[in-house]
């Protein structure tokens, strides 16, 4: 059996267990690469945060080629790589560059995450895309099965998962000491860019060092303008995924993986000062119920709410504890636990004189060598990476189907297995869209 057949199988074998399968000791995987031979990077977005994702690329392997549809930062990430070839367009990069290629750092704006990546994988590309994974519920299922098929490694970048606080939380939460955990509550600063605006007037001129049609990828057609680009397209339904998108793969992802956070029965959402089909809203509190879960159904029903805007939970919640302007609490009958940490790497157990004498429970997931090296390590036949993109896809989807409620306006009524609402067929339109001509999965 080949390498990479051998990949392929561990992979499927491994998809329904989400990040359990993850531990540490002699991989299973033959290796692909050797410990020292280095990987051939291709970063895709150069720019924000793949500025860092490009550098840890280059400081891990070759990066050979960079790609952006902004000139000015395309220059100045060639001038830190003058070595690495430069495009515009990542189907011409991944096409030309193809043979030459090992891995690719997905680094754009949400709308392109799903169709650069996958495009990536379909040539047996490994793939660090960064958190959301994707734009739309359907395309983080994409994700996961393209990641499966082709047989590759993979890694979203929400990097407090590589964090060892977040991972003794979990295995905290998982230990019982908080007895049955019946609810989550999550807040958010977010959001921080420009909300409840209407579409911009048209005619603004294209700057020159702008790819226009390039940055609108698979996004209907619209004018430029700068409200969009190069950060405030977070808060357009068109590019970016809100405050949801922007924060809950790294707040929801601590109770998400310790207590099965996956497919909720149902989802309902209050905005307020969303503009229909253009912005996010201004501000939600986002209700998601779920049933029991876990292996033999071990996890009681939970409901989580998000808040965002200026939205919060309770204070009383927090036990005396000072409430910081994001967090999460999980509600349990033996008792709380608090973190104002995005990663869940600092946590409190609540009341703090209850769990004085608390003994951390024995260590059961592997400490990890720092978040993209984990990556590298499974690029080469390691390991798989925690935020593996069978574990990510999931926790992505958990996230965005708040969007759709949030765009739905009504309780929507989850069927994860048919891929639908069973109370609200309409808003079904809301987990993908058509494509622009020439950009596809």
């Amino acid at each position: 059996m080949s390498q990479r057949s051998t990949r392929r199988e561990f992979i499927k074998q491994s998809s329904a267990l989400g990040a359990a399968f993850w531990v540490g000791g002699q991989s299973l995987l033959a290796a692909e690469k050797s410990p020292m031979e280095k990987l051939n990077f291709a970063s895709i977005g150069v720019g924000g945060k793949g500025s860092s994702d490009s550098a840890s690329a280059a400081k891990h392997g070759n990066l050979i080629a960079i790609c952006d549809i902004d000139d000015k930062r395309l220059m100045k990430a060639a001038a830190r790589y003058p070595k690495a070839k430069k495009f515009n367009d990542y189907r011409e990069m991944l096409t030309e560059m193809d043979g030459k290629i090992d891995a690719v750092t997905v680094s754009t704006p949400d709308h392109s995450h799903a169709p650069a990546s996958v495009m990536a994988m379909k040539k047996g590309k490994h793939c660090f895309t960064q958190k959301p994974l994707t734009w739309s519920v359907s395309e983080a299922r994409v994700m996961r099965e393209t990641a499966n098929e082709h047989g590759v490694a993979t890694q979203m970048g929400n990097q407090g998962t590589a964090k060892n606080g977040f991972r003794e939380a979990v295995e905290v939460i998982r230990s019982g000491v908080l007895g049955n955990v019946r609810e989550a509550h999550v807040w958010t600063n977010r959001p921080v860019w420009g909300k409840g605006v209407d579409r911009p007037p048209e005619g603004e001129p294209v700057p020159k060092h702008i790819h226009w049609d390039l940055f609108l990828g698979p996004a209907p057609y619209r004018e430029f303008s700068t409200l969009y680009h190069p950060f405030e397209w977070r808060g357009w339904l068109d590019f970016g995924t809100g405050a949801l998108g922007d924060m809950a793969c790294h707040t929801m992802n601590m109770h998400v993986m310790a207590l099965d956070l996956y497919d909720p029965e149902s989802i309902v959402a209050e905005q307020k000062g969303m503009i229909e089909n253009e912005t996010y809203p201004k501000s939600t509190t986002i209700t998601y119920q779920f049933g029991e879960r876990g292996e033999g159904k071990k996890l009681c029903p939970l409901k989580l709410t998000w808040y965002d805007g200026g939205n919060k939970p309770p204070e009383e919640l927090l036990m005396g504890e000072k409430m910081k302007s994001s967090g999460v609490v999980l509600v349990g009958d033996e008792g709380n636990l608090y973190t104002p940490d995005d990663y869940g790497a600092e946590y409190v157990l609540l009341p703090r004189d209850k769990f004085s004498d608390f003994k951390k429970p024995e260590q059961s997931l592997p400490r990890s060598p720092g978040h993209f090296e984990e990556f590298v390590v499974a690029c080469k036949g390691g390991d798989p990476a925690m935020s593996n993109f069978n574990y990510a896809s999931r926790l992505t989807e958990t996230t965005l189907l708040g969007n759709v409620a949030i765009r739905a306006g009504k309780k929507l009524e989850w069927n994860p297995k048919k891929m639908e609402f069973t109370n609200a067929p309409e808003a079904n339109k809301f987990l993908s869209r058509d494509y622009r001509d020439g950009w596809s999965l």
